[in-house]
Parts: structure tokens; C-alpha cells; sequence
């Protein structure tokens, strides 16, 4: 007879560096989830599009989907074959990269690992967070705080209600909308994309 070994669920606490004030998510996976998993279920949680290369900075080692253009001297571990449980536990800290050009850099810390009751595998949701993640291709933590500059003027100037436009005429960086982080998980999971 076999046995399942119980699901564990972490919860992760994922924090933008190097912007004021914090933007910040707690995000409750299965630890069974791929690293890979992970990289989408932080794209959804935070608001990202998932529309340039990231890298997991784990233990001193980098995780990563391998590309055919990866410099051969670079060691990249495939985040596709490595589940989180196996490399993080609680009070761990770890790093996720996302736009190489942007360089926008997550610190997320594993605040609790604990046992989750049924066959509850594939389980994301987030529970809090606060604020707007930045717009797409804004430049990076720096150039994002200029934009956040440039739009909180008032009056608005030419180049405020530019970089506004740009951005979307509701774009709120206070906000963050929780129930639209967990209706792109869901969506993720009905469709079955992670």
C-alpha cells in the first residue's frame, strides 16, 4: 500500500528591494512546486507579465530554465527539476531576479512551512500584500522612482500625463489588488499553464 507524504504548505513573504515605500507580497504555495512553478506563481502575486528572463540566487547556487544562449561557464541549476522543498525552509531568505535589464530584485523569505490537510498539491494564494507592482519596462527601481516623481506632481506636467498615459490612466501605485493576484492563479491552475 502506498502513502502520500503530506502536502507542505510555505508561506513566502516577497519583497521588492531598493524602492520606497516597501511593495510586497505573502504568498502561500505547495512545497512540492517546482522553482519553476514558483517563478509563475511570483509573477501573478506581484503583477508582472512574465515578459523577460529571471534567475532563483538559492544557497549560493543560481536556478534557472537553461537557454541554448547561456554563457557555457555559467553554472545554472534547472529550476524545472528542483522543488522548493528541497532547497528552502523556514526563516530561509533566498533571491529572485526578474528583467536582466531592469534588474528588478525580490527578497523572499520562507516565514513558515507547515502541514496541509487532503491532497491539496498545486495550492497558490495570496494572502496580503501592499502596493502596485511598477509598470512593465519602467527602467528599473531607480527609473521608477523618477516615474513615481514625474506622476504624483500636481498639476500634472506634459511628461507627467505622458509616463502616465504610458502606464495605464489607472494605475494607482497604492493599490494592490489581491483579488486579481489570486484570479491569475486560479486562472494559471484552470488552464493548467504551471
Amino acid at each position: 500500500m502506498s502513502r502520500k507524504t503530506a502536502v507542505k504548505a510555505y508561506t513566502l513573504r516577497i519583497e521588492l528591494q531598493d524602492i520606497e515605500p516597501l511593495i510586497w507580497r505573502r504568498l502561500l504555495v505547495d512545497g512540492d512546486s517546482t522553482l519553476s512553478k514558483l517563478h509563475h506563481y511570483i509573477q501573478a502575486a506581484m503583477g508582472w507579465t512574465d515578459a523577460h528572463l529571471h534567475e532563483f540566487e538559492i544557497g549560493g547556487k543560481t536556478y534557472a530554465t537553461p537557454h541554448p544562449d547561456d554563457d557555457p561557464e555559467r553554472d545554472v541549476i534547472d529550476e524545472r527539476r528542483v522543488r522548493l522543498d528541497r532547497v528552502a525552509t523556514t526563516g530561509d531568505h533566498f533571491s529572485y531576479l526578474y528583467d536582466f535589464g531592469d534588474s528588478w530584485q525580490h527578497r523572499v523569505v520562507v516565514e513558515r512551512v507547515e502541514s496541509l490537510d487532503g491532497d491539496q498539491r498545486g495550492y497558490a494564494y495570496v494572502s496580503a500584500g501592499e502596493r502596485a507592482c511598477p509598470p512593465e519596462d519602467v527602467g528599473g527601481a531607480a527609473a521608477y522612482m523618477d516615474f513615481m516623481d514625474q506622476i504624483s506632481q500636481r498639476p500634472l506636467d506634459e511628461e507627467g500625463c505622458r509616463l502616465l498615459q504610458w502606464a495605464g490612466e489607472d494605475f494607482d501605485p497604492v493599490r494592490f489588488d489581491r483579488h486579481a493576484a489570486n484570479a491569475a492563479l486560479l486562472r494559471m491552475a484552470w488552464n493548467r499553464w504551471v
